[in-house]
């Protein structure tokens, strides 16, 4: 089957690599995530990814601990090279050529991000996963998601997540609720639907870069909604 988009953005939550764990890193996960991902490949897709630091560090309870938001985000964007690292390690032992590009310089463990850079080594068909979120605290991984995707020109960003789509409501704590297969920008806001943070949100609409909420978990689901099967809920202009 045919590929409709050729090269995409794969947003990932941290939270996602944690499988049944309450923390850390479950490697049957990250091990499926490479072979979804080596799948897409192989179809001759382009791949960048970023990956949240969720399941290593909360940001979110740094008031709590009395750490100062900004540091907290930096131990944020710490956790996401964890993630970037420990993504990359698993996706070479599938056989996939990978580079990890940093919002903060860490030469020893990591490239510096470098926009050209990062688009020849998706024209030499490498995944490019990029860490640290976009360098700069108050900033979410939805944002640097968003950011990079502009950047690189990718055709859509697609969030995996652990539900097959938007809904009316949380699906996992109301029944009666109802899924959206299409959704506008507009609609979504209006709708006041936590697709994305609303930074990335607007930076998507602005640029009408596409997004694909979908399931990760689903085997297969990854090269089905890139063969442009109706997968999940697609977010357009």
């Amino acid at each position: 089957m045919a590929i409709k988009y050729n090269r995409i953005l794969l947003k990932l939550s941290g939270e996602s690599l944690m499988g049944n764990q309450n923390y850390g890193i479950d490697p049957a996960m990250t091990n499926m995530y490479a072979e979804e991902i080596k799948a897409a490949v192989n179809a001759g897709v382009q791949i960048a990814v970023v990956i949240g630091g969720g399941n290593i560090y909360r940001g979110i309870d740094s008031a709590d601990s009395g750490i100062e938001r900004a540091t907290g985000d930096y131990m944020g964007m710490l956790a996401t090279m964890m993630n970037g690292m420990a993504l990359q390690s698993i996706m070479e032992k599938h056989g996939i050529y990978t580079r990890l590009l940093s919002a903060i310089k860490m030469e020893e463990i990591a490239e510096p991000y470098i926009r050209r850079r990062a688009m020849r080594h998706l024209e030499k068909n490498r995944v490019v996963i990029f860490g640290a979120g976009t360098g700069n605290p108050f900033f979410t991984t939805d944002t640097a998601a968003a950011l990079r995707a502009v950047e690189i020109d990718a055709e859509v960003i697609l969030k995996g997540t652990r539900v097959d789509g938007i809904y009316t409501a949380d699906p996992e704590k109301d029944p009666s609720a109802t899924k959206y297969e299409t959704i506008t920008f507009n609609e979504a806001y209006s709708k006041n639907l936590n697709v994305m943070d609303m930074t990335a949100f607007t930076l998507c609409q602005q640029n009408k870069l596409p997004i694909i909420v979908f399931n990760m978990n689903e085997p297969g689901n990854l090269l089905r909604v890139l063969q442009g099967e109706k997968i999940g809920t697609l977010v357009t202009a």
